[in-house]
């Protein structure tokens, strides 16, 4: 079986038993694998949960991984693309956990699937990803990015530790970190009133022209405090008085 598209296998035992650590696993506890690979991890999840969906694209793998677990009554292996909801489900399933080592070049599309779709949204995420990709997830003002904003509109993002290269086969060419992303839920934009289309219009619009100061990008916006100001200054409760501010 060779590496699938984008996909470096995590080899390292002792690192998996720190992610599935970090992720809080408890025996109740139904989690969602995304891209199990070999299966190394899916070992240790299957040890300590409750329920394991594991849903991997490459057939050949998944045959492998159906004859590996074919005696583990609280494991189902799922064939399909993670990002094409139909091709597994979660029916019926609430507060699950997703852990996954993430084919890198997937990262941003599956947090907007998994955090904007409100019946696929998980109680917390523990993902392996690019550093530089997590980085940009946990950033602040006056470092923020529409990438970081969407995140941590539903949840706490948190950079957990470091990956060595030499624990995949084959070794990435990019740094890797286990990231967390806690607390997922929608509470943010119920407690502001305001819907995630609706909140997200503004920031994009900054952001593509994200050199100019917001009286120039969004001169609907009229809040003196924020005017000479970029949107990578702004925190996502700036956004929501500026979008308030429009709104009214």
């Amino acid at each position: 079986m060779g590496k699938r598209l984008g996909q470096h296998f995590l080899t390292n035992a002792a690192i998996v038993k720190r992610i599935v650590d970090a992720a809080g696993i408890e025996p109740d506890d139904t989690v969602l694998e995304v891209g199990p690979g070999r299966g190394i991890l899916t070992e240790e999840l299957v040890a300590r949960a409750k329920k394991v969906i594991a849903v991997e694209k490459d057939h050949n793998l998944v045959l492998y991984l159906r004859e590996k677990y074919k005696n583990k009554k609280n494991v189902r292996i799922v064939e399909g693309d993670i990002l094409k909801h139909g091709a597994w489900s979660m029916e019926h399933e609430t507060g699950f956990k997703i852990v996954a080592n993430l084919p890198y070049y997937i990262t941003s599309r599956f947090l907007r699937v998994f955090l904007e779709t409100e019946e696929l949204r998980p109680a917390s995420m523990t993902l392996m990803i690019q550093k530089e990709v997590a980085e940009r997830i946990c950033a602040a003002p006056p470092d923020m990015n529409l990438f970081a904003l969407s995140v941590q509109a539903f949840g706490v993002p948190k950079i957990l530790f470091r990956v060595a290269a030499g624990s995949f086969s084959p070794p990435p060419e990019v740094d890797s970190v286990v990231i967390k992303i806690d607390n997922i839920s929608d509470m943010f934009f119920k407690k502001n009133g305001i819907q995630p289309q609706e909140f997200f219009k503004l920031p994009k619009k900054a952001f593509s022209q994200k050199r100019k100061m917001l009286r120039a990008s969004i001169p609907e916006a009229k809040l003196p405090e924020f005017a000479t100001k970029r949107p990578q200054e702004l925190s996502l409760d700036d956004w929501v008085c500026i979008i308030k501010n429009v709104q009214s």
